[in-house]
C-alpha cells in the first residue's frame, strides 16, 4: 500500500502547485464564503417569515375559534372602553407572539415553550373568568382579574423577548471572545 503511495507522488513528481496564490486571494475566497452565508440567511429568514405567518393564522383562527365556542361574556361585552382596552391587549399579544416567533431558534427553544405553556394556562384561566363574567357582569373584580390575565401574558411575552436578547448577547460576548 505504501509502495503504491510513493509509486503516485513519483509519477506527481514536479507536477504539484507550489506557487503562492494570486494577490487578493483570500479575500475573494471569504467574499465567496460570506455570499454563501447570506445566500443561506436570506432562505432561512424566508422560512422564517412564513412560519411566522402561519403561526399568526393558527393564533388567529384559534383565538376567533374560541371566542365562537366560548360560552362566557368576553370583556368587549362589558363597554365599549372594555372593548378598546381587549383589542389593545389582544393586538399587543400578537404583536409580542409575533416577534418571539421569529427569535425561535434551537437555541431557545425550550425557553419558548415553557413561556407558552405558561400563557396557555392564563388562557384557561381566561376561559374560566369569561364564565365568571357572565354570571355577574356587574362585578368589577372580574373584570380586573381579566385585565390582570391581559397584562400577565404581554409581562409574560416581553420578559421572554429580554431573556432571548440577555442569551444573544452573551453568545455574542462568547463568540467574540474567542475570536
Amino acid at each position: 500500500m505504501q509502495s503504491e503511495l510513493e509509486k503516485i507522488f513519483e509519477n506527481q513528481q514536479g507536477k504539484f502547485d507550489t506557487f503562492e496564490p494570486d494577490s487578493g486571494h483570500f479575500e475573494r475566497f471569504r467574499n465567496r464564503i460570506e455570499t454563501k452565508k447570506a445566500k443561506k440567511r436570506s432562505t432561512t429568514l424566508l422560512f422564517a417569515k412564513i412560519a411566522v405567518a402561519a403561526s399568526i393564522a393558527l393564533l388567529v383562527g384559534i383565538w376567533m375559534g374560541s371566542e365562537y365556542a366560548s360560552k362566557g361574556l368576553e370583556l368587549a361585552a362589558v363597554s365599549t372602553e372594555m372593548k378598546e382596552t381587549q383589542n389593545y391587549f389582544i393586538a399587543t399579544i400578537e404583536k409580542e407572539l409575533t416577534l418571539v416567533e421569529l427569535e425561535r431558534s434551537g437555541e431557545n427553544e425550550r425557553m419558548i415553550n415553557d413561556a407558552l405553556e405558561r400563557i396557555k394556562t392564563l388562557e384557561t384561566k381566561y376561559e374560566l373568568l369569561t364564565l365568571e363574567l357572565k354570571e355577574s357582569s356587574e362585578d368589577r373584580r372580574i373584570i380586573y382579574a381579566m385585565i390582570s390575565n391581559f397584562q400577565s401574558r404581554i409581562d409574560i411575552l416581553q420578559s421572554l423577548l429580554e431573556r432571548i436578547e440577555s442569551v444573544k448577547e452573551l453568545k455574542k460576548q462568547n463568540d467574540e471572545n474567542y475570536v
